[in-house]
């Protein structure tokens, strides 16, 4: 069933620019623009629609967005759609990555700038350690759980090995520990 409700049949220049002014609006968090682009502003879809190409998008490998531009746009256009609707909204966060890359090149050097990414950064981790911690405190993990996570933060920030070959380890080693728990339990 097509739940896509054109009204009217949007072509591949409409879809890249509908697209792409959500992409420069929300930059960062599009789904909201996107919603009201489609459903309350050019009337594309209904709210129904809108929510069931959302599901199909997060069904779908990589960013649920991207995925509902791309499926839109190839219900309305075919493939040339599908590529209008997801470049309109992947170009304009490109050149903003890219303009901050570029002002990162020549302003890197700069000492207050560095403090102030300094303590964002530290911010940020302080954040997920709280988060972690709240979430542990809540938890009643498994001895072995607790020996794989100092483990594994002893290996990546002490000895400073790379985080995917110490995560290429320490992932299967927890997902066997764990199965081999669940299993445990099953048999009582």
């Amino acid at each position: 069933m097509d739940t896509v409700t054109l009204n009217p049949h949007p072509r591949c220049a409409a879809l890249f620019a509908a697209f792409f002014s959500v992409g420069m609006r929300g930059f960062g968090g599009v789904l909201p623009w996107a919603r009201r682009m489609l459903v309350d502003e050019r009337h594309w879809l209904d709210d129904r629609g809108f929510t069931e190409l959302l599901s199909l998008g997060q069904l779908l490998p990589g960013p649920n967005i991207v995925n509902l531009s791309v499926v839109f746009g190839a219900r309305c256009a075919g493939w040339r759609g599908a590529l209008a609707a997801a470049s309109g909204l992947l170009l304009a966060p490109l050149f903003i990555v890219l303009l901050l890359a570029e002002g990162w090149r020549h302003f890197a050097a700069v000492p207050w700038l560095q403090g102030v990414l300094t303590t964002v950064a530290a911010a940020a981790a302080g954040l997920i350690l709280a988060t972690g911690a709240k979430l542990a405190q809540k938890l009643e993990p498994a001895w072995w759980s607790r020996l794989l996570a100092a483990a594994t933060f002893v290996a990546i920030a002490w000895l400073r090995l790379p985080l995917l070959a110490v995560l290429a380890v320490a992932a299967p080693c927890g997902i066997a520990l764990a199965w081999r728990d669940l299993q445990t339990e099953k048999r009582r």
